[in-house]
């Protein structure tokens, strides 16, 4: 197993369709894992999400979160972001955001419709600003 460097996870986050599974924290303390679309906007990942769902609940009550992106596939590969998510409500790039997100993982005819099916009153646009990357390659070692 190899370390990736700041540039390789980057790559990795950015690659295909691979979603994230967000981990965020009930106000009970009990875990809560979702998966997300997101894009990269420099260090930081971009997401939207409902404003009444249980993450946005939960980074309401705890802005720090854990994600993880994995490929599934030997070697098998890794990048885990620990950090703090800012949310923004009635964001003025709400639409261009969710448009970049539909792209990426509906694709570039897609990526309108799924922005503006995403990018309306009530849905948050959430920056997860990192402050720790774990990221592993070739787990399997081959």
């Amino acid at each position: 197993m190899d370390k990736m460097s700041l540039q390789e996870a980057k790559a990795f986050l950015s690659a295909g369709t691979r979603t994230g599974k967000l981990a965020t924290t009930r106000p009970d303390g009990r875990p809560h894992v979702a998966p997300i679309w997101f894009v990269l906007d420099g260090d930081a990942l971009v997401f939207t999400t409902w404003h009444t769902s249980v993450k946005a609940r939960n980074m309401r009550h705890q802005p720090r979160v854990s994600l993880c992106v994995d490929e599934e596939t030997p070697p098998f590969s890794f990048v885990m972001v620990e950090g703090v998510v800012t949310l923004v409500e009635e964001a003025p790039d709400l639409l261009a955001w969710a448009t970049k997100i539909g792209g990426r993982y509906m694709g570039a005819d897609q990526a309108e419709a799924f922005g503006k099916r995403n990018g309306v009153p009530g849905e948050l646009l959430a920056r997860l600003t990192p402050t720790k990357i774990t990221a592993r390659k070739d787990v399997a070692g081959w």
